[in-house]
């Protein structure tokens, strides 16, 4: 199965979407920061045999609008929020690994009525971290861009399946492989989460959530000890020996835990 495009523009920001199609409830599939619509590819044709899946290259990544100039957490979920009601399908089921799952979880607590059922793939509310935007740039310019080609691109972004699935964000210009999004953007996009943390809006999610962690994650115990207490209903599955990119490194953990909690749906 192939996806199509489908775009959406909101407040005057374009935003394209892998439309998977596939019938029974919608899926929209959120990636991470720097990342994009492409890393769920393998999950969303599993997820299209029994779902309506649209993946989306969120606002100043992959294809979608390279410099909007509102990167706040707000205009983040607005956009999920516009794609959803551009589906006109009714609530949706909302899945977010990393930052994306960060907006798919403020999406659901600021908009129950579009969020049918949730997926954070290690995500949660974090806390106040001043030194991580400048850690991220710091990362984004380690880059050795442009890439000579997409091999090298995923060797240096960590091998394997993982590199691949970075690599395969990346655009082919003459001179080389380059990124799909722009250094500053990204940084920008982290601001409001390395000044605070969002443990209201994880206590004013109401609908079924699944959390997925890597052992080798960003998430920590305590973190993961304070989702349960406060969520103790979130069913919580724990990937052993994996990292923070678990979707693209252990993409069958990560489907047999999403299997059963969909099942469990109804």
């Amino acid at each position: 199965m192939t996806w199509s495009g489908m775009t959406v523009v909101r407040d005057g920001v374009r935003l394209e979407c892998r439309d998977w199609g596939g019938a029974g409830p919608t899926v929209v599939l959120l990636h991470g920061l720097a990342g994009h619509a492409g890393e769920w590819d393998d999950t969303a044709r599993w997820l299209s045999r029994r779902h309506r899946v649209i993946a989306v290259d969120q606002r100043g990544h992959g294809t979608s609008e390279r410099h909007p100039e509102d990167v706040s957490r707000a205009a983040y979920i607005a956009d999920a929020a516009a794609v959803v009601a551009r589906l006109g399908t009714g609530p949706v089921i909302l899945v977010g690994q990393s930052l994306g799952g960060h907006t798919a979880m403020l999406t659901a607590a600021a908009h129950p009525e579009l969020v049918r059922a949730l997926v954070l793939v290690e995500a949660g509310p974090g806390g106040p971290n001043p030194g991580v935007p400048a850690d991220i740039g710091a990362w984004l310019d380690s880059w050795p861009v442009p890439f000579a080609s997409s091999g090298a691109a995923a060797e240096f972004l960590g091998g394997g399946a993982v590199g691949r699935g970075w690599a395969e964000g990346l655009e082919r210009r003459d001179d080389g492989w380059w990124p799909r999004f722009d250094r500053d953007l990204m940084v920008a996009s982290l601001r409001e989460n390395a000044e605070r943390s969002f443990w209201e809006e994880w206590g004013a999610v109401r609908c079924p959530t699944l959390v997925v962690l890597a052992e080798k994650g960003i998430i920590g115990a305590e973190e993961a000890e304070e989702m349960h207490r406060r969520q103790p209903r979130a069913v919580t599955a724990v990937v052993p020996g994996a990292g923070h990119d678990v979707h693209l490194e252990r993409p069958d953990a990560l489907r047999h835990a999403m299997s059963g909690f969909l099942d469990g749906l109804g």
